[in-house]
Parts: structure tokens; sequence; C-alpha cells
């Protein structure tokens, strides 16, 4: 305000004075010591703990909350982190300010970790000093690994997954979300079974979480039972063990449904005759005819559940000949979809007959004259759906397309390898598993991977990783169909390895 009235300003100087103990020229504060004074007079983290103790179980990575909580932490982690700053004592009587970690030797079996404090001392000057804190990490194995190292086959919960279907395209798809979501790190045992899987748990709130967890990705239904296995009369303790029994829905993606007139009914006069084209905690159906198009949670399938009229392995192809859209490009629950009349025949028939089918299919914005595409032959179809019949004057078409196929534009790359890959559950096969056909397995998981290509809603919640045995080249690259699905390599994740890692690093410091 002075200068802009134009008065004359005197400028105010901070003087210095002369340390008490050096005589070095300094700012005044409240001690009137320097900085360096100052730290050789007083430690402020003289009452603090420089080394500390913490137990480690290297069977499930966890570390020990005193007196019995475990809690589980990465190296150089924030909730590693925090768990090393809780473990000191007297911190409270100090100001922490920062707090970071020091790299050391993933084997030395030592974490340091640098602190930043702040305290008040000599007539109210505050002073700050950095110190650092290292951590022995002594390994000993919790209570509950101790039981599994002791007796691996002694669980306390049990989870029973089936799904009464010919195929195990779903638990393919399921062992993918469990992997991402962490759901069975707390299994001590993973077991393939012939309709489904079992998984083990030490304790009965892990199995309760997990079927939690299978509840909020696929439509089930699940019961439990307990069974006595000790009792003490003295202390009065029972010891159970537990058995969920989970079903998933048997109505699959693409499968074909007849609905019964009461669900068509309830759902708004749906079809009857439907397709599938999702399954997560909700059934998507989806009429063909109309793109008339609604969602069944579990609730209101296992109220009345009712059963696929065909599957996908009764599928057949179909070449396209002709054509004809007719209406709009429509969106319908996230996906885009055309009415058209198509005309197509049997691949199988080439050469034998000349027998045509026009058909509606929802796919006309993306089959075009030439294309091949996979579809269910009603025509020659034995069906004895009981409410099938229930539906007393229905046409039934001869032919209804479910998606397009890639097969002739894939048999080019056939045998190589793909720029991805997926990560399975380590899980023990039962005899009864082993004995069914390998061969049928093989087909089923390779189709599961096409499905991921051609479907990005499918891939979305799965963790899709690099493959470092892929190499291409530029022929191939250049032979290739443009049209063919595949999976672009921003939505790739790298695969760590760390012990490559720490080799890596063992060489940069070499």
């Amino acid at each position: 305000m002075a200068q802009e009235a134009g008065m004359f300003t005197v400028q105010q100087t901070i003087g210095s004075v002369l340390c008490c103990k050096c005589g070095v020229p300094m700012a005044p504060n409240a001690a009137n010591m320097c900085v360096k004074c100052l730290r050789s007079e007083i430690d402020i983290t003289e009452a603090l703990q420089k080394h500390v103790i913490i137990i480690h179980c290297p069977e499930c990575d966890t570390y020990l909350q005193p007196p019995r909580t475990w809690i589980k932490a990465k190296l150089e982690s924030k909730e590693l982190l925090t768990f090393c700053v809780k473990r000191l004592k007297n911190l409270n009587k100090i100001h922490l300010v920062h707090a970071e970690f020091i790299w050391t030797e993933p084997h030395s079996k030592r974490i340091k970790v640098r602190l930043r404090v702040q305290k008040e001392v000599l007539n109210g000057a505050i002073l700050e000093q950095a110190y650092t804190v290292e951590y022995v990490v002594q390994d000993q194995m919790c209570e509950s690994c101790t039981r599994v190292q002791a007796n691996p086959d002694q669980w306390v919960a049990a989870v029973q997954l089936r799904q009464h279907v010919s195929h195990r395209r779903t638990f393919f798809y399921l062992e993918q979300l469990i992997l991402k979501h962490d759901a069975a790190v707390r299994a001590i045992r993973i077991k393939q079974m012939d309709q489904g899987v079992d998984f083990f748990f030490a304790n009965r709130s892990h199995a309760v979480k997990f079927v939690e967890f299978l509840g909020k990705v696929a439509p089930i239904k699940s019961r439990h039972d307990k069974q006595l296995v000790s009792h003490d009369t003295k202390s009065n303790n029972y010891n159970y063990k537990y058995t969920f029994s989970v079903e998933i829905c048997p109505i699959c993606r693409e499968d074909l449904i007849c609905l019964p007139p009461k669900v068509a009914v309830s759902l708004g006069n749906l079809g009857p005759l439907v397709i599938c084209t999702k399954v997560s905690n909700t059934i998507a159906l989806l009429d063909i005819f109309t793109l008339r198009h609604c969602f069944m949670d579990a609730d209101q399938y296992w109220r009345t559940a009712f059963k696929s009229l065909l599957s996908s392995r009764q599928i057949m192809e179909y070449i396209v000949l002709d054509v004809e859209p007719v209406s709009s490009e429509i969106n319908v629950g996230g996906s885009k979809y055309v009415l058209a009349d198509a005309q197509v025949a049997r691949v199988a028939d080439f050469g034998k007959n000349d027998t045509l089918f026009t058909v509606r299919t929802h796919l006309g914005h993306i089959l075009n004259p030439g294309d091949y595409a996979i579809g269910y032959d009603l025509y020659r179809a034995n069906s004895n759906d009981i409410e099938l019949d229930k539906y007393k004057g229905l046409v039934i078409p001869d032919v209804i397309l479910i998606k397009k196929s890639y097969e002739e534009k894939r048999q080019k790359k056939r045998g190589k390898p793909r720029a991805w890959k997926l990560k399975s559950l380590n899980m023990e096969v039962e005899d009864s598993a082993k004995a069914t056909d390998e061969e049928k397995r093989s087909s089923e998981y390779e189709q599961f991977l096409r499905d991921l290509e051609e479907n990005p809603d499918m891939r979305f919640n799965i963790s899709l990783y690099q493959n470092k045995e892929y190499q291409p080249s530029e022929m191939a690259s250049m032979t290739d169909e443009e049209d063919v699905p595949s999976i672009p390599l921003e939505e790739l994740l790298a695969d760590l390895d760390l012990s490559e890692e720490e080799a890596q690093n063992d060489s940069m410091n070499e």
C-alpha cells in the first residue's frame, strides 16, 4: 500500500547471530545454536528402536501382527511399510515426516526403512533428523500352514463346484476370474473332478467368502451341511467339517433355449426360441427374430429352472450365399446387431446336394456372401424337449445362426503359438477325471481361447499375459488375413518373473 501511494519504505533485513557453541554466523532460533551443534547435543532418535525382529510365514507370505493376527504384504509395498512403522515403539512421542524402503537383497532376511522425524527440543526449537531401522525377518509358519503341513488332507471346509453340462468351457472362464481376483488364494488344495472342481479350505469363513464370490460372477444355487468330527465334553468344544455344494446354471453362452410358457409370459412374451448371449451373475437372452432381449438373475432362473434345447457341441458350419438386411443397426445390451435375411447351405453338403436354407439372422452387420457361419440345424435335429411340445402351431426355423466362423482362415495359423497366454490354477486331477478324453479337453480349451479372441466382453475381466515364446515374422504378418479376430497388444500384461528380474539386477550391479 505504501509503494502504491509513492511513500518511502525501509527494507527490513533479518540479522544473524553467532552460535553459542562454535561461533558460526547463523539465522537466530530459539536455542541460539546451529544445526550441527544442536544435533551433537541432542539425539531425538535416542529412545527409538534401531533393530526390530518380525515374524514371517514363508508358506502364505504373511507377517505376524502380535498377538495372533497375520497380515499379507509383499516386499516394498505400502502394506508392508505401514506394518513396519507400526511395529516401532515410542513413535508417538515424535512427529513422523517421511518413511521409505532402502533396497536390500531379497534373500538377506533384512528389511531396512529410512525414517525422517521431527521433535521440539530446547526452548521450542524444532529439530528434524533421519535414521534407519533394520528389521530382521524370522521365518515361522502360521497356525493354518502348520496344520496343512502336518496333514495336507486336514481341511475344515470344502466347496464342491459342479455344472451338469457336457463341456468344461464354463470352468475355463471361472478359473481365469478366480486367478484375477485371488478368490482361491486361501485354498489349501484344489482338485479337478469329473463334472467340476473341489476347493478345500482350512477355515469355514474362507469357504463362505469363496461361495459369495461365485455368486457374484455366475448364476448359482448353494446349500451347506456340517459333520461332527470331535467333541470335548469338558470344555464343550465341537469340531465340525463343513461342505458347501454349489451348482452352476446349466445354461451356457451360445446355447439355444426354448423358454417354458410361464417364463416367456413373465419376460414379456419373449421368444419362445432364444439364444443365450452372455452369462455372468445374470443370464442374457436374445430373440434373434425380433432383437428383443432380457436378463434373468439367479433367483428367477432357479424358480423355474429349464435346460438348453441345443448346446454348442451340436453346432454345424454353414456357408453364406446371400445377405439382405431387414433393419438398421440396433444396440442390444452393449452389442450391435442387424436383422437380415440370409441364404445359407451346409458346408458338408457341398458336392452332394443343392439344399439351401433361407433364414432370419441377427448377424447382418458382420455376415457377407462367401463367409462361414456356425449355427444349429433344426431341420435334421431330433429334439424331444417337453417345453417345445407345449407350443402348438409354433413354426420352427430350419437353421438358426449363432456367430460368424473363422475356421477356414485359422487353418493357416494352426500349430503356431499365440502372442498371449493364460495362467492356470494348481489343481490335482482325480482318477475319474483323468479317464476322460484328453483330446476332448484340449479341443474345448482351444475353443475357449478362440472365444476370447472373438469376444472382447469375455476378456474384459480376464488377465492376459504376453507370451515370451511368440516370435512374430514379417512373412506371417503379411499373409495373415486382416479380419481374423486377434487380441490387441495393449490388452496384454507383462508376465513378470522375479528370478529373471533379480538376475538382471545382479548383472547391472556387476
